[in-house]
């Protein structure tokens, strides 16, 4: 599936890839606007330590995850940024 990124340890410091993408599954088909919000963050923030997997799931998953979370997620592996035109 998708790559672990790390040990227990450095899960606490660096975040949990198997989990975080574990709670993105259960939520793909919820589209109110705080889930939403917070899958995009998660997700996000996921991209800053372990980018393969976040860019793993978002192709795989692309035909569920809400137009938001597609184009932020993108955005932020692509140019660093959430909104590259601010």
């Amino acid at each position: 599936m998708y790559s672990s990124g790390g040990s227990r340890k450095s899960a606490r410091a660096f975040g949990d890839t198997r989990r975080t993408l574990a709670v993105c599954i259960l939520l793909l088909d919820d589209r109110d606007d705080m889930v939403v919000k917070a899958m995009s963050w998660a997700l996000r923030e996921l991209s800053k330590i372990n980018p393969v997997s976040v860019k793993e799931f978002v192709a795989n998953e692309n035909h569920r995850l809400a137009a938001r979370i597609k184009r932020e997620v993108d955005n932020k592996l692509i140019t660093g940024k959430k909104n590259p035109k601010r």
